[in-house]
């Protein structure tokens, strides 16, 4: 009799432990539906970027939003090592696209979409006297 009580507790118990724990925020759980982002396009000298690569301004790469990167699925302390580093995503803005890698975290983007490119990735959406494009829609490839 007892065994019968007690095996609902521990069927309970072990579907806990046996069920994987995902992040709760919106970011996290987004990111791995394919979701479209929008946000701005700005652009920036890059160097040694948060990936722990040193990129060029000829390079085709970006910086994600810090709202984005440092809550991408797996995300840890070491932003080396954050799975974001290396995904390749696809811009669209005013009729224009470019492909760019993330090798970088934005810390001044304000939007969880924003991204800051290098000048050449940049170029291939408008002029450097732009400066600022808003509206642009990215997705990850």
């Amino acid at each position: 009799m007892i065994g019968f009580k007690l095996l609902p507790i521990v069927a309970l118990a072990a579907s806990a432990f046996a069920s994987p724990v995902d992040s709760l925020n919106g970011t996290a759980l987004e990111a791995r539906a394919g979701r479209t982002y929008t946000g701005d396009a700005t652009y920036y000298a890059p160097g040694l970027g948060a990936c722990g690569k040193t990129n060029g301004p000829n390079d085709l790469i970006a910086a994600a939003s810090y709202k984005l990167f440092d809550h991408y699925p797996g995300a840890t302390a070491n932003p080396n090592k954050n799975p974001i580093c290396g995904k390749s995503l696809t811009a669209k803005v005013n009729g224009k696209s470019v492909t760019v890698k993330i090798t970088d975290r934005c810390a001044g983007c304000q939007g969880e979409g924003d991204l800051d490119f290098t000048p050449a990735a940049f170029k291939k959406l408008a002029p450097l006297s732009a400066g600022r494009l808003h509206g642009m829609k990215w997705s990850f490839n």
